[in-house]
């Protein structure tokens, strides 16, 4: 006998699409682009070297926690070094000294990370777990909408100069079904100051903001949504689904968009529309 037809295909809310945004280095250019993003509801990742804050051309420790308030702060190493041309004992010392800075600044876990210079390797990710990383971007723009399949070598979708507006035209349009889809965008703020462009970012924001099919998420809660998905649980003939986890969960079932809420356990024959 057939059981429920179930598909992990949603975002919260119960939205398929997804949009998160990860930036590099700390400059002062973060002001205005986090500006930006407040004003049309986005919010990004922003990866912050704990070695350079306050000196010239960077932002100053103070005003960490306020900047990024609603955003992720996350690794990008004390010094940004490339990493897997330093021993061990470093590596281990920039990541960790890192993340021990940055967590006394925001006041939270700091799991995140991108890699300084898009430097890595297989061997270097295998290692940032046990440093306490729960993901690190590469600068390998592969131009899908696709969730990562290692979080440790995540290949984001696009550098903001690669048609940006023709990725939002894409993704607003997007209409497969069955898979959830997630843009991301990355870059250095320092940028669109430099190429004097702004109007990239500022375009793209208002083209894509403020809508109500899209998850607009930093990288750390895109990786805890699907952590959480994987470990739903369920029942044999799939009429019965627990969510141990402490966060809600969106999915498809038989054709219906349900919530399993943080710790529930939900009978489907309930939860159904027949």
């Amino acid at each position: 006998m057939m059981g429920h037809r179930i598909q992990f295909d949603r975002y919260p809310g119960g939205v398929m699409k997804a949009l998160t945004f990860s930036y590099d280095d700390g400059v002062v250019h973060d002001r205005r682009l986090v500006e930006i993003f407040n004003q049309h509801g986005l919010r990004g990742t922003f990866n912050l070297n704990s070695g350079t804050l306050s000196k010239p051309g960077r932002i100053e420790t103070t005003e960490v926690a306020d900047l990024y308030a609603g955003h992720e702060v996350a690794v990008h190493t004390v010094t940004h070094p490339t990493l897997p041309y330093v021993p061990d004992e470093l590596l281990t010392e920039e990541i960790m000294e890192d993340r021990r800075v940055l967590e006394q600044l925001v006041g939270y876990p700091v799991r995140g990370m991108a890699y300084p210079n898009g430097g890595y390797d297989r061997s270097l990710s295998t290692k940032l777990e046990w440093l306490g990383i729960d993901y690190a971007r590469t600068v390998e723009s592969y131009g899908r909408y696709t969730l990562p399949e290692r979080p440790l070598e995540w290949h984001p979708t696009c550098h903001h100069n690669h048609d940006l507006t023709t990725h939002a035209e894409r993704f607003i349009q997007h209409t497969k079904t069955g898979t959830p889809l997630l843009l991301y965008v990355w870059g250095h703020s320092y940028e669109f100051n430099d190429n004097d462009n702004w109007q990239i970012i500022e375009q793209f924001a208002e083209q894509i903001g403020g809508r109500d099919d899209i998850w607009y998420a930093t990288n750390i809660e895109v990786i805890a949504y699907w952590k959480a998905v994987k470990r739903l649980e369920c029942s044999a003939d799939r009429s019965i689904i627990h969510n141990p986890s402490a966060i809600s969960v969106w999915f498809t079932a038989d054709q219906q968009v349900v919530e399993v809420k943080a710790g529930e356990t939900l009978r489907l024959t309930e939860r159904i529309k027949v």
